[in-house]
């Protein structure tokens, strides 16, 4: 296709998907509920998930991953394994409002390979709309400020924008609202 002066057409803006609002978008059987409501010691972590502009972003999709109450996953490459039936994994479509829920455990401090002890923290993966890649960051909880201290991933973000991993508290549960862009914008980091 070209225009009236004979160069090459441009193609109209779009929004970049997909759209996981949508049936059938990427679904995971167990949605937000990495473990059972009846698990002890379980708790809700709530968020939203906003644009630059502070605006919900209602199509959006948060996963999250993290050890379980003793730092080790459900995962094969853990070879120390799990010690709970916790998955260790959710999956919550955002909402309207760009509200997402997950309902989990604490989990444990992780060893590193050089030593040192990561502070308990969950792993979170954004996809949404205008992200060519997913976005991935982590929630550390805000009654862990030794442990937050001496963590050697929280400690390489920037003194300023620390707060933008901390989670806080909210009506008997943790609160993290994931910021995409601008003013605010959650540190996310290069996996």
């Amino acid at each position: 296709m070209t225009t009236e002066h004979g160069g090459p057409a441009t193609t109209p803006s779009q929004t970049v998907g997909p759209f996981f609002a949508l049936p059938g978008g990427l679904p995971w059987p167990d949605g937000p509920e990495v473990v059972g409501p009846d698990t002890e010691d379980a708790f809700l972590l709530r968020g939203r998930l906003l644009d630059g502009a502070g605006e919900p972003v209602p199509d959006g999709l948060v996963e999250m991953w993290q050890a379980d109450e003793h730092g080790r996953f459900a995962h094969p490459d853990d070879p120390r394994g799990s010690s709970t039936s916790a998955r260790g994994f959710g999956r919550c479509a955002t909402g309207s409002d760009g509200e997402f829920w997950f309902r989990t455990v604490r989990p444990g401090a992780l060893p590193t390979p050089e030593g040192e002890w990561e502070a308990p923290h969950i792993d979170v993966t954004v996809l949404a709309r205008g992200l060519l890649d997913r976005v991935v960051t982590r929630i550390y909880f805000p009654d862990e400020e030794e442990a937050n201290a001496a963590d050697p991933v929280l400690s390489t973000v920037d003194q300023q924008r620390r707060g933008t991993l901390i989670a806080g508290v909210e009506d008997g549960a943790f609160r993290f609202d994931i910021r995409l862009q601008g003013t605010g914008e959650t540190v996310f980091f290069a996996v």
